[in-house]
């Protein structure tokens, strides 16, 4: 039986869980001119989450297996040039994939992609290297560094059925999914994020706030500042030079907003400022500013939350 054909220039491949998008979706989305393949669970509901798509294609399947969804794939795929993907968790598992199942390079940690190639980090996110393909290739795009303009409305998505696998495949089994610990979790995946700054004045301030954010499901990444005086490792740093966040939620504590700093911010939904200035340019940017002392709003919120003292 025949199946409806994936086709265009570049297309986006997102992989859905519970009808969630992962962090990225709509950038790389909009990296590929608007067309997107998602396959998961879910895949209805995520469909009408999307807002940069203007052509989808939606495969409703439970694997999650990255080889045998690569292989499931790659047929559907093979006539489209450039194939993009978020590099989430799940994107960055099945991009190697799916590159080796379609015989094609992969271009990993993309932050710009074109038809003849992707612009990516490299050494440790310090260089940017411009990289030059002469025909198909996979690329995974960085989350929160392009941003996605609302594109016109869906057309009606496509329903494919993917192929059972014509032979066995290795593959990793997954024995359980756990939901990261938030003092650990990848900063450009956490859906709310603290922001510790320069104003919350020690190391233990800093983990106070630490604890705060564990409590309420947040993750804490910080300032240049922050990271450089050790009150936080340097892979919790946002900013251009470090992690680029895409959060629902960003609550800065004590950071000034140095362009350097917000630059890395993404587009947070909601954006809350705690500082004792109130013309700083982080409470500016934000939809809601605070005007207290610091460290005492980050005790405060421990002592409402019952968090104790280590």
């Amino acid at each position: 039986m025949s199946r409806p054909a994936v086709d265009g220039e570049a297309v986006a491949v997102v992989v859905v869980r519970g009808g969630r998008l992962p962090a990225g979706s709509d950038e790389a989305v909009a990296e590929a001119g608007g067309a997107a393949l998602l396959v998961g669970d879910g895949t209805a509901r995520a469909c009408a989450a999307l807002t940069s798509a203007e052509r989808v294609w939606r495969a409703e399947d439970a694997r999650t297996a990255p080889g045998v969804l690569a292989a499931a794939l790659a047929p559907l795929l093979a006539d489209v040039p450039v194939v993009v993907l978020p590099a989430s968790p799940d994107g960055r598992d099945l991009a190697p994939r799916l590159a080796l199942a379609l015989d094609r390079p992969l271009l990993a940690r993309a932050v710009a992609v074109t038809p003849g190639g992707a612009d990516v980090l490299r050494w440790d996110d310090q260089a940017l290297v411009e990289l030059a393909v002469d025909g198909p290739f996979v690329a995974t795009l960085v989350p929160g560094v392009r941003g996605a303009l609302p594109a016109a409305p869906v057309r009606e998505p496509v329903t494919l059925v993917l192929p059972e696998a014509l032979a066995p495949v290795a593959d990793a089994r997954v024995r359980e999914v756990l939901e990261p610990e938030p003092g650990t979790a990848d900063l450009a995946e956490a859906p709310r994020v603290f922001g510790a700054g320069a104003g919350l004045g020690s190391e233990a301030s800093t983990t106070r706030l630490a604890a705060v954010g564990a409590a309420l499901g947040a993750s804490v990444g910080g300032t240049r500042v922050v990271t450089d005086v050790g009150w936080l490792g340097h892979e919790r740093q946002i900013g251009t030079t470090g992690v680029v966040i895409d959060p629902e939620l960003y609550i800065a504590f004590g950071v000034s907003g140095a362009a350097q700093h917000t630059g890395g911010l993404g587009r947070p939904r909601h954006v809350v400022s705690v500082n004792t200035d109130p013309s700083c340019p982080m409470t500016e940017l934000a939809d809601l500013g605070i005007v207290a002392d610091v460290p005492a709003v980050v005790e405060e919120l421990a002592r409402r939350l019952g968090v104790t003292h280590d």
